[in-house]
């Protein structure tokens, strides 16, 4: 089998990612790299930090895919004193290009949201909010941001958290649950990352819980206080890591953009980071609590 160019990859991760799904505010695509330049190994990793990119050179990564952009927020300079430019230059020196791959597989077939539900579980899964279509393999499919699904069998909150714990890489923060431990859940919400800007979505779902990452206070009481008035119940939330909600899809985005080169006669090697990108060393409890008073 040939071993693909840069340019060979970009083209497979196309058709399996495409950049038209990406938001607006997004800045995903290659960030570094010569496109005639040979792939032979390509590392998935969430984040494009520093130990990432020591990982890349160490382990004799041509590519890094990562699900967030280094330069999200744009930069006008980057010297090596910078932590981005430091990153670049490392990157550059070493051969070793650089993918952003953000909200175009947020929203995808077998994305980041795809991965979750399929690692729970879910069935008659949807899409929660800001529909698109994806074509792929000549037919066309429903996609978007979030997704809403069903359990097999309805369990408890508590018994859903636990599950979800084993799904996800260890992190300080672990899980935050709001509700009642024994509430039933069947009818799962969930988004892969920061989903506070969903909770319109969530609540015309009709989901018994919601998991996403980054819940703040305001919006999370606010949404608890408006569900508790209207139905005489509370949205359960979950809120996770946000570094772990999305990490579970690397090996999925590994594994579909192996088979997609493999299709096309290419050899390709994949390695999934285990690194901690998650900014938290840990966390020190204050104290046992009875509950929340948002929870019925």
């Amino acid at each position: 089998m040939k071993t693909p160019t840069l340019a060979d990859v970009l083209d497979a991760f196309e058709t399996l990612y495409p950049a038209h799904l990406q938001e607006d505010w997004d800045a995903s695509g290659l960030v570094i790299g010569r496109r005639d330049a040979e792939v032979k190994k390509i590392l998935f990793a969430v984040d494009a930090i520093g130990a990432v990119a020591e990982e890349a050179v160490e382990t004799g990564a041509d590519l890094i895919i990562t699900h967030h952009p280094l330069l999200l927020r744009g930069a006008s300079f980057l010297p090596d004193t910078d932590y981005k430019g430091n990153i670049v230059h490392t990157l550059i020196e070493n051969k070793c290009a650089l993918l952003a791959a953000h909200t175009n597989t947020d929203s995808a077939v077998d994305g980041v949201n795809e991965a979750l539900a399929q690692a729970l579980g879910l069935t008659d899964v949807k899409v929660l909010t800001d529909e698109k279509t994806q074509t792929l393999n000549g037919a066309e499919h429903t996609v978007g941001i979030g997704r809403v699904g069903t359990l097999p069998q309805t369990t408890t909150l508590k018994e859903l958290a636990d599950a979800l714990a084993q799904i996800l890489p260890a992190t300080a923060g672990g899980l935050r649950v709001a509700g009642s431990a024994e509430a039933p859940i069947q009818r799962v919400a969930l988004c892969g990352g920061a989903g506070d800007s969903l909770f319109g979505a969530v609540e015309s779902s009709d989901a018994d819980v919601y998991i996403t990452a980054d819940l703040r206070h305001h919006p999370a009481s606010e949404l608890r206080e408006k569900s508790r008035l209207a139905h005489q119940k509370t949205i359960n939330l979950i809120d996770c890591s946000h570094f772990a909600s999305e990490w579970v899809w690397l090996a999925t985005g590994a594994r579909r953009l192996t088979e997609e080169l493999t299709a096309r006669g290419f050899a390709i090697e994949t390695q999934v980071s285990t690194l901690n990108s998650d900014p938290w060393d840990f966390r020190i409890s204050t104290g046992e609590v009875e509950g929340s008073a948002s929870t019925l």
